[in-house]
């Protein structure tokens, strides 16, 4: 199995992965499921066991954007922190109004409106809403005549008293060597008061996928969680070193089996291309349960 993207997004589901991808490939167009790794029948701790021999990862693309969805149990829930900008562009889509409000009815269903689908300054039709498994999507019709940007990008809320986002949007463009940046528009006071020079919208490039990032400043009680995380396909052992390094310098923090929270709260996990591989050897799993890095040699 190949995956033509460098940063994949792993959304976490308790027990009901399947449930949900299969709902997200009826909503999006041209979707499909590409592939489903399983649970060992033997060899996981007690708190997996459960699990055995069901759904693991399900790797599947939206709209031409590859998510995988991690089939797991109570420990991470997601926040508005992470979102997905779905961007319906008139000069691409000939219906791309019609388009958003069939996928808006879709994605309301059981879920919660965080901004009502309208007409906003921005925008001629925008709405965010979280969905029945708790995952934010930002539904928005597009200028025709801006720069294009894909149908699905990645969104970041940064939250708290102080700005963070143009720190982070520097940080990943240091960390990402093929990266760029885009757009970015500040508020001011008349806008926000109390939040002027933080960043009201700016969108970035790292492996040339697109990404959004915002301030939120301290109206919101929520962060980052591990049910979004960013896995980095990595070639061999000394990119794995580089980007471990990186992501958790400055404050960042290493967890088990390639995962890795950034300074900024960010989730990562960091593995080889060939992690499916190395996972259906013998004794495999157990290694990697006591790694932190995932050291390539001691999977083999």
């Amino acid at each position: 199995m190949i995956i033509k993207q460098k940063l994949t997004p792993n959304l976490w589901f308790k027990r009901n992965a399947k449930e949900a991808v299969e709902f997200y490939v009826s909503v999006f167009p041209k979707s499909e499921i590409i592939y489903t790794s399983y649970y060992p029948a033997e060899g996981l701790l007690d708190f997996q066991k459960e699990f055995a021999g069901k759904e693991l990862v399900i790797y599947f693309e939206l709209w031409g954007y590859v998510f995988t969805a991690i089939n797991a149990g109570d420990e991470f829930s997601p926040t508005p922190a992470n979102s997905f900008m779905v961007n319906f562009n008139p000069s691409r889509e000939v219906n791309a109004s019609e388009m958003l409000k069939a996928m808006w009815i879709k994605l309301s269903d059981g879920g919660t409106v965080r901004m009502p689908l309208q007409k906003y300054d921005f925008s001629e039709l925008y709405g965010w809403i979280e969905d029945k498994y708790g995952y934010n999507w930002q539904l928005i019709l597009t200028n025709p005549n801006g720069e294009p940007r894909p149908a699905i990008i990645p969104a970041f809320l940064f939250t708290g008293d102080k700005p963070q986002t143009e720190n982070a949007i520097y940080f990943y463009q240091k960390v990402f060597k093929n990266a760029k940046l885009g757009r970015i528009f500040h508020y001011d006071a008349s806008q926000m008061p109390g939040m002027q020079n933080m960043v009201m919208f700016s969108d970035f490039m790292l492996e040339n996928q697109w990404f959004v990032a915002m301030d939120g400043g301290n109206m919101h009680n929520f962060s980052f969680t591990e049910a979004v995380s960013y896995n980095i396909v990595c070639k061999d052992q000394e990119e794995i070193d580089y980007y471990w390094n990186a992501l958790t310098s400055e404050g960042g923090k290493e967890s088990v089996c390639g995962w890795c929270k950034d300074k900024f709260g960010i989730s990562w996990q960091i593995n080889p291309e060939n992690i499916g591989e190395l996972l259906h050897k013998p004794g495999t799993w157990e290694k990697l349960l006591q790694m932190k890095k995932i050291i390539i040699n001691e999977l083999k």
